[in-house]
């Protein structure tokens, strides 16, 4: 790659959204974490208060701007956040140097997602949140946090479910549509003009006459049949 052509794959990449898409993902993604702060703040819990999760900002992105992506779906953010935070609490409470357990945490992450088949970007943040909160989250219990990523997640499920599906050209979840069946091709036989006409196209001398390509195709063709019923016949 030239100088040149390396600078200018800095620049950015024009997206083709309307102005009003932009404006309807912008709003639909701050009323949703507005919605899912006051849930949390409402919903009765016994001991410790609900806390509505920094990486569900990154996950408003994807359920809002890009809710047709891969990443944006519901087993990916459900499964992407609770696996993380999995990693995530467990690195805090056996790794006792914060920066080796924010690694471990991130990298066990990606795999467990990668795993499961539910990569979801923001995921990543979730675990590393455990990792720098592991004091508070050990206090809490394993179960709060639990309960602190389940109330999370399946809210902002509840939220993109409701907004996207009211919203002009969107759809959620999307649906994974069948791969085409490829068209069954023609079984055609070539015959004598055609080996003639592909003789024609060839730009090297073939010391051999049409007719005995066709003489020869059709040994060949014989010989490959007998050996197919040969094996049949053997099993």
């Amino acid at each position: 790659m030239s100088l040149q052509a390396f600078i200018q794959s800095f620049k950015p990449l024009v997206s083709a959204t309307p102005l009003a898409e932009k404006v309807r993902s912008a709003v639909t993604g701050g009323i949703a974490i507005i919605w899912l702060g006051l849930a949390l703040h409402v919903l009765p819990v016994q001991g410790y208060p609900l806390m509505l999760l920094g990486s569900m900002g990154a996950s408003a992105v994807l359920l809002f701007a890009a809710p047709h992506s891969p990443f944006a779906q519901p087993w990916n953010l459900v499964g992407g956040h609770l696996l993380s935070a999995l990693a995530g609490w467990l690195c805090g409470l056996l790794i006792p140097a914060p920066i080796i357990a924010a690694g471990v945490a991130v990298g066990s992450a990606i795999f467990l997602m990668h795993l499961m088949h539910c990569l979801h970007p923001p995921g990543a943040a979730t675990a590393l949140t455990f990792v720098l909160s592991a004091s508070q989250f050990h206090l809490m219990g394993g179960h709060w946090v639990a309960l602190v990523v389940g109330a999370n997640t399946l809210i902002a499920l509840l939220l993109a479910l409701l907004f996207n599906n009211l919203l002009p050209g969107r759809r959620y979840p999307l649906q994974a549509m069948p791969p085409a069946l490829p068209k069954p091709e023609l079984d055609v036989i070539p015959g004598q003009a055609d080996i003639e006409w592909a003789l024609q196209q060839m730009d090297s001398v073939i010391d051999v006459s049409a007719s005995d390509i066709a003489v020869i195709y059709d040994k060949a063709k014989s010989h490959a049949h007998e050996r197919l019923q040969q094996r049949l016949g053997g099993q």
